[in-house]
C-alpha cells in the first residue's frame, strides 16, 4: 500500500499558506485526507513522501500514525 505524509496545522487556515507552521505530520494512505490515527486533514495541506518518515523533515511526527505505519509497511 502506498503512503504519504500530510501536514496538520496549529491554526485552521483555509487554505494554508506556504509559511503556515506545521503542528504535526501524519501518515495517510496515498491521496487520502484521513490520517492513519483517524484525524481528518485539510485537502490543501502540504504533503511529502513517506520516504521522509524518520528524518528531520518529518518532525514533529504523530506517534500514533508512526506505530500504525510500522505495522502496515513490510
Amino acid at each position: 500500500m502506498e503512503h504519504e505524509m500530510r501536514a496538520e496545522y496549529a491554526e485552521a487556515e483555509a487554505p494554508p499558506s506556504a509559511d503556515t507552521p506545521v503542528k504535526l505530520w501524519h501518515m495517510v494512505r496515498l491521496d487520502a485526507t484521513q490520517s492513519m490515527c483517524g484525524r481528518e486533514l485539510q485537502p490543501e495541506a502540504a504533503v511529502q513522501s513517506a520516504d521522509a518518515w524518520g528524518t528531520a523533515a518529518a518532525e514533529p511526527f504523530c506517534h500514533s500514525c508512526g506505530a500504525l505505519y510500522l505495522r502496515e509497511v513490510p
